[in-house]
């Protein structure tokens, strides 16, 4: 996926205007924060204009320079930095990735690091089971953009018990959902719809996806079908938020 691209569409504007907007309401803005999941810096570059340091951290160190921003390579699940060691913890487009029983431990470490805020953005209530990827190296089913976990509010207040919701914030609209009869007839089909063009690898055998090869006769009868079928769901289906912004502020 070209991040140059993404950065640039209206969607992403909008989750970079709120953001900062959230990041401006903290005050004051000096000390020091981490941004999980750095990637190319879009958002520690942001977190730079308001905090004397930032250290930006991913899975592979990022690849870029900034002034005020140490880049460094590390996993969210297991921090290594002291207690409370940053005023705050941003984490954007990165607990729907965590596999589901690591998540605990990783908003267990984000809530160990903080001193004072966390600020969380994620997909809000996505059906995961929509844009489905098949991998053909092993045969495996992937979710969207390997979004493994699905948020609501519930669910987010659960993960951080030592933090209190100071404001939540929703980013843009859609009514995409799907069924069990769609799902079936897509996953019968090889998925010839997903999300192969993302970046992260199968969540099953770590190879990267690959498109589908040609759909046989009968798998396009079925993707036809699972279109129908979602045709006759959508006005049963209701519009909600795409994306939704928390910020928690620590207990004391």
């Amino acid at each position: 996926m070209d991040l140059t691209e993404y950065r640039e569409s209206d969607s992403e504007k909008s989750r970079t205007q709120d953001l900062k907007r959230l990041i401006e309401k903290m005050t004051p803005h000096s000390g020091k924060t981490l941004d999980i999941g750095a990637r190319d810096g879009h958002f520690s570059k942001l977190l730079a204009n308001y905090y004397d340091s930032v250290i930006a951290l991913d899975l592979e160190k990022p690849v870029f320079e900034h002034e005020k921003v140490t880049c460094v390579k590390g996993d969210v699940t297991a921090l290594e930095f002291n207690d409370n060691d940053f005023d705050l913890a941003f984490c954007v487009e990165v607990l729907e990735h965590i596999p589901p029983h690591l998540l605990n431990d990783a908003c267990k470490e984000l809530s160990r690091v903080s001193t004072d805020h966390i600020l969380i953005g994620v997909p809000y209530k996505q059906d995961i089971r929509l844009g489905r990827s098949t991998c053909y190296s092993c045969g495996g089913v992937n979710p969207p953009w390997g979004h493994v976990n699905s948020f609501d509010e519930k669910r987010l207040a659960e993960l951080f018990p030592d933090y209190d919701i100071e404001e939540m914030s929703f980013v843009s609209k859609t009514n995409s959902y799907t069924n069990a009869l769609s799902v079936a007839l897509m996953d019968f089909a090889g998925n010839p719809y997903g999300t192969y063009s993302q970046g992260e690898p199968c969540i099953h055998c770590d190879k990267q996806l690959i498109p589908p090869p040609e759909r046989t006769f009968i798998q396009k009868v079925a993707t036809k079908i699972a279109f129908y079928a979602l045709y006759a769901q959508a006005p049963f289906t209701s519009e909600h938020p795409n994306w939704v912004h928390v910020l928690f502020k620590k207990k004391h």
